[in-house]
């Protein structure tokens, strides 16, 4: 919880609730130190022009580097497993690390912590949380970068589906949820100053978090593989050549879906008639079977290409503001690109 309407153990939280030091007393310390560090400096100078060897001509020692800390493991929930954990909230300022232009309507939605956000590895899947009120659906769209393994930073709105807002921090249970039901098909948003050269492209209505995605030119040649981002696009350095594209994209599940049509318009967000699986959220794929097709049941063989259509720009439900991409990006758009959003709540009596 970031906001302070109710008391909270600053630990849970340590850079939100840091406070810094008054920029003037920072000043004057400053001042103080370029002071003495000038007036050491003159000192030894004038020994060195006078002949005297200065007292701290001692041989000074370069200290060696520090060595990289390891990268955390990244490791998002999934598969259904039950991980116990503690839940805060906050109420997001703009969008969040995975990208998407808008939060879900109904504002059900979670940050996790860098080990569990595996490097926007999490985006677009959906967790049932379980806290002393019952049971909640959100989506994931943000890192906490100050959580633990098992810290879930809720919105506001999910945190009172579960707990008193009151209590501020609460035991929790969680799990990934396989094959949410999709809001529609899978939707694609070329990035703001993507070109034939250098290409970005965030994927939208995925159900569950995704393993890969490849692009080709054309309807015909070879796939190429894109490398996810730590803000959730899926990128090709050195292009993917002027379009329209076939985006091959498959989940952590085995499913997989295939998408032609999609043009070369940043900051657009194309719609295709393809979904990911089944309408309903069936079962997961059934091992040892063909290609999944997205726009067919889990289980059947061979993907489905279907052309995309231009998706509508709702109005967004909060005012955007910059998220972490490394490239400048102009004429940001409010058009839609999220992934499954969170179902219906289940309350325990």
């Amino acid at each position: 919880m970031t906001d302070g309407s109710a008391p909270r153990d600053p630990a849970s939280h340590p850079t939100r609730g840091r406070r810094r030091a008054p920029r003037s007393a920072r000043s004057r310390w400053l001042a103080a130190g370029g002071v003495t560090a000038l007036a050491t400096v003159l000192g030894l100078s004038l020994a060195l022009r006078s002949g005297a060897a200065p007292a701290c001509a001692a041989p000074v020692r370069v200290a060696a580097p520090l060595a990289a800390a390891p990268p955390l493991a990244a490791a998002p929930p999934v598969g259904g497993t039950v991980h116990k954990g503690k839940a805060t909230f906050y109420d997001a300022q703009g969008l969040g690390n995975c990208s998407y232009p808008i939060l879900p309507a109904n504002r059900l939605y979670v940050a996790l912590g860098p080990s569990e956000y595996g490097a926007a590895a999490a985006c677009g899947g959906s967790l049932d949380v379980t806290g002393p009120r019952g049971t909640v659906r959100v989506l994931v769209t943000d890192q906490c970068p100050e959580c633990p393994p098992g810290h879930l930073d809720l919105s506001r709105e999910a945190f009172a589906r579960i707990a008193d807002p009151v209590q501020g921090i609460v035991p929790i249970s969680y799990r990934a949820v396989v094959d949410p039901p999709l809001p529609g098909p899978l939707t694609f948003r070329i990035k703001e100053g993507a070109s034939q050269y250098w290409f970005a492209v965030l994927v939208g209505g995925h159900g569950n978090p995704l393993r890969s995605v490849e692009v080709r030119q054309g309807g015909s040649g070879s796939f190429r593989p894109a490398v996810r981002q730590d803000y959730n696009y899926w990128l090709i350095d050195s292009g993917a050549g002027p379009g329209p594209y076939t985006i091959r994209v498959t989940d952590v599940y085995g499913h997989r879906a295939t998408a032609t049509g999609i043009r070369l318009a940043p900051g657009q967000t194309q719609r295709s008639a393809v979904r990911m699986y089944g309408t309903t959220g069936g079962a997961a794929p059934a091992a040892g079977g063909a290609a999944i097709g997205s726009g067919a049941a889990p289980g059947t063989s061979g993907d489905r290409a279907v052309a995309p259509r231009r998706a509508s720009s709702p109005t967004p439900s909060v005012s955007p503001s910059p998220a972490v991409p490394p490239r400048p990006a102009t004429g940001a758009s409010a058009d839609a690109t999220l992934p499954a959003l969170a179902g219906e709540v289940v309350t325990r009596p």
